[in-house]
């Protein structure tokens, strides 16, 4: 079966770095555009980051663009969401997504991983 595992998340510092990861098993990784959404308490789920599926091309959203770096390994089944000067407000729920289309997001979900930012 289709499974997206996450893993990263944690507490840091403003100013701070972390790195998610989601392992991806049970379907055809190689085709499927992969994104990370997040949730805050209170927030509707919103998009951060999306890859193609060759990993050719990426968008990010306005408040993490420069900040953030996603990257795919194709042939470990794997998508990284690299997070640089965290900020109070990137405090959320981070969700690994498999989508076949780049422009809208796909069935597949992970469980999620917290993201605090806090001093």
């Amino acid at each position: 079966q289709v499974q997206l595992v996450e893993s990263g998340g944690g507490l840091v510092q403003p100013g701070g770095s972390l790195r998610l990861s989601c392992a991806a098993s049970g379907f055809t990784f190689s085709t499927y555009v992969m994104n990370w959404y997040r949730q805050a308490p209170g927030k509707e789920r919103e998009l951060v980051a999306r890859i193609s599926s060759s990993g050719n091309s990426n968008t990010y959203a306005a408040p993490v663009k420069g900040r953030f770096t996603i990257s795919r390994d194709n042939d470990k089944n794997t998508v990284t969401l690299q997070m640089d000067s965290l900020k109070p407000e990137d405090t959320a729920v981070y969700y690994c997504n498999a989508a076949r289309s780049y422009f809208s997001a796909g069935a597949y979900w992970g469980q999620g991983t917290q993201v605090t930012v806090s001093s």
